[in-house]
């Protein structure tokens, strides 16, 4: 006989622990399995960073104080292509907990709930009207993918993976700095742009650092990607030698996610929620896991209209924005002259914080003055 769940979720990662976190919590009832071929904790190649509307939504998933024994990283510094600097204060701090840390907590909080967790990796899923088939022995009302950047879930529901142009490539380690350090650190690079490496404190006399890049420039140089990336990070950050070098797939978000198919809805990666602008996808994954997972239990006769509605509502305005500024962004110039303005005007340097870390929009006004500083630079397109 089939093991029968409400709703299986593949990907134990900040979106699927976020589903199965929301089902519970919505319905506490309700028989929720969280598939992993990992065991827990294992490490996830990221830049480990936690804005402040990740901290919301944890809050919204009933664990505001999850990571509360870490410490607040208060200060942003962004040094454009050109050259152009920022340094200031944001107006929430950000968080920096290793994925090893902060995914097993997440795990082991949705177990606390009463989800069942098990390590298994899928390979067959068959689609029914009233019902989804995985490998042949369970069956869920509902399923969330949220298998990552490769995700298996994507393929076998029949979507494309993301083209190329929307693939970036990173490394990230782990360097030694001062345990005082609480300044995030962005350097860009005009070489090869857009391209970026990060230092990111973590509290402890740590940071996680990294470069990447998009994949079609990495391939344009015709040299070995490890060569690449590595030689990069080395170069922009000589003074933070990086150790646990791991590369990682960003699936960058194109303006518009991919929700899923019949009964299988996907989330964070998988679904090509990543930031264009900065790379970021922890917010983006615990809200669409979350969304996800409540569309599977308010929604449960038709889940996928509800979780593409709950993602439009929540996310539409920003992604298209994210959108329009990562097509202009494929001029440095462009970069060189936002970042110019946010050195002079906070407000400016707060936006640019919410759309790159949050769900923020553009105002006019404020396009204006980013866009009157391009012009009056006399380089755009350069």
């Amino acid at each position: 006989m089939d093991d029968v769940w409400d709703l299986v979720i593949v990907g134990g990662g900040p979106a699927g622990s976020a589903a199965a976190l929301r089902a519970k919590q919505l319905r506490p009832e309700a028989r929720v399995l969280l598939l992993d071929r990992a065991a827990f904790p294992r490490d996830k190649a990221c830049g480990d960073g936690i804005a402040a509307h990740g901290r919301d939504e944890l809050a919204l998933l009933g664990l505001p104080d999850l990571i509360a024994d870490h410490r607040p990283t208060r200060h942003l510094s962004v040094i454009s292509p050109g050259g152009a600097r920022v340094c200031a204060t944001v107006a929430r701090p950000n968080y920096v907990v290793p994925r090893k840390v902060f995914d097993a907590r997440l795990v082991e909080a949705a177990r606390a709930r009463g989800v069942e967790v098990r390590r298994h990796r899928v390979r067959a899923l068959v689609s029914h009207r009233d019902r989804v088939v995985i490998d042949g022995v369970l069956t869920a009302r509902a399923v969330v993918g949220a298998d990552g950047a490769n995700s298996a879930m994507r393929r076998l529901i029949g979507m494309p993976a993301p083209p190329d142009r929307h693939l970036a490539i990173a490394v990230r380690g782990y360097a030694d700095v001062p345990a005082d350090d609480d300044v995030q650190l962005i350097v860009m690079q005009r070489e090869g742009w857009p391209a970026y490496a990060w230092s990111f404190p973590i509290g402890d006399g740590s940071a996680n650092v990294g470069f990447g890049m998009l994949l079609p420039r990495l391939r344009a140089t015709g040299r070995p990607g490890r060569e690449v990336l590595h030689g990069r990070l080395a170069e922009i950050l000589p003074h933070l030698p990086a150790r646990d070098l791991r590369a990682h797939h960003l699936p960058l978000s194109p303006g518009r996610p991919g929700h899923g198919a019949g009964r299988v809805m996907l989330a964070g990666d998988a679904a090509g929620l990543i930031n264009p602008l900065t790379g970021e996808g922890i917010y983006y994954a615990l809200l669409s896991g979350r969304l996800a997972g409540q569309a599977a239990v308010q929604a449960a006769g038709d889940p996928l209209p509800a979780y593409r509605r709950g993602l439009q509502n929540a996310l539409g305005r920003h992604l298209r924005t994210t959108d329009v500024l990562a097509r202009a962004a494929q001029s440095p110039s462009f970069i060189d002259a936002a970042i110019d303005v946010a050195s002079r005007r906070q407000r400016v340097f707060d936006l640019l914080v919410e759309v790159g870390l949050g769900a923020g929009v553009v105002p006019l006004p404020i396009a204006g003055a980013v866009l009157g500083r391009w012009l009056l630079n006399g380089i755009p397109g350069r």
